[in-house]
């Protein structure tokens, strides 16, 4: 591991990491008292939200979607609303509006209703179900952290953390997101179905009688700080240059392009998609332990933030390859020693 940089400092001590890596710890306990696997979806959950991002989750339903963000928010203290997604839903459904109300002098006043937007923690369900200026009014709010309703601008509770759902079998009638939108969102994570051993346990807690009891693990003044310490964790030059090399392998008709790319691809990730993979190694390294990041933090983190920013084009859907197949291969090919890649 080469040193890090020479004007780059970070104020993480032993035991700050150690008191991060411990919360991180009773967080995935206290979710395993409800969630039964589905170990990677909970792991890239916890990042999404160390690192201050939004998810996009695609699965059937009945995979526990919805109880394992009521699950995350009940142990990080956070506030919650779910938002069902329908063709005839508005914005201000989602936002909120200002009415006429009566005053206690018996005239009536202009009051602001706030909508559902208004939590810590949003589960939007079938995100694209919703009309384009739905998925607009939702989408500002995500990257702005606040909405303006008549003109007033009202800024969202902090932390502020939206998990999106898609079904990926229904598409009629739908209003997929354009690739612009879904470069808002930090990861895709795809749900997959659960195990015989998995569905057994799901089963067996389905009858116990007995509550589970969860502990609130932090609160939002713990969270924000703990956001705050992601920033601290320290990239080395080698290690930007591998994760930078990794983006613009994906880049169709350029010359970092790796094989296949120029094949299958339309558009490759954009420098949003740069500054996502690298947020999230940061808190995959914290997470861990480290305050450094290392090659391991951006592999492990590169299928869910690099997945939704690559467009196929015709050739790759007809030959069934997948964003998946690009990435691996660009992990494969790309090398983490820059000059081998000269």
């Amino acid at each position: 591991m080469n040193p890090p940089f020479a004007n780059q400092s970070s104020e993480l001590t032993e035991a700050t990491i150690r008191r991060f890596k411990n919360s991180c710890t009773e967080i995935h306990e206290q979710i395993s008292k409800v969630i039964v696997g589905q170990a990677e979806i909970v792991e890239s959950l916890l990042l999404a939200i160390l690192a201050g991002g939004h998810v996009l989750v695609e699965g059937v339903p009945g995979l526990a979607k919805t109880m394992l963000v009521r699950t995350f928010s009940e142990i990080l203290d956070l506030t919650f609303n779910r938002i069902q997604f329908t063709p005839d839903l508005y914005p201000p459904d989602i936002l909120g509006m200002s009415t006429y109300v009566e005053n206690v002098e018996g005239g009536r006043e202009l009051r602001f209703r706030a909508g559902p937007i208004f939590a810590n923690f949003i589960l939007v369900d079938e995100i694209n179900r919703a009309s384009p200026k739905a998925q607009s009014a939702l989408l500002e709010a995500m990257q702005e952290r606040q909405v303006t309703v008549d003109g007033k601008v009202r800024k969202l509770p902090d932390p502020f953390f939206v998990l999106a759902t898609q079904n990926p079998i229904e598409h009629e009638g739908t209003y997929p997101l354009p690739e612009a939108q879904l470069d808002r969102f930090l990861m895709k994570l795809l749900v997959r179905y659960p195990s015989e051993n998995e569905l057994m346990e799901i089963v067996r807690r389905t009858n116990a009688s007995a509550a589970v009891s969860l502990r609130k693990v932090v609160n939002p003044t713990m969270m924000r700080e703990f956001q705050a310490l992601v920033s601290e964790v320290i990239v080395a030059e080698d290690v930007l240059s591998y994760g930078t090399r990794l983006v613009l392998a994906t880049q169709p008709r350029s010359e970092t392009a790796i094989r296949g790319v120029n094949e299958y691809l339309q558009l490759g990730c954009s420098p949003r998609g740069a500054q996502a993979l690298f947020r999230a190694a940061q808190a995959h390294a914290l997470v861990n332990g480290r305050s450094f990041i290392e090659f391991a933090d951006i592999e492990s983190v590169a299928l869910p933030i690099l997945r939704h920013r690559l467009l196929l084009n015709f050739r790759a859907e007809a030959e069934g390859i997948t964003t998946d197949d690009i990435v691996r291969r660009v992990l494969k090919e790309v090398p983490q020693d820059r000059k081998a890649s000269l």
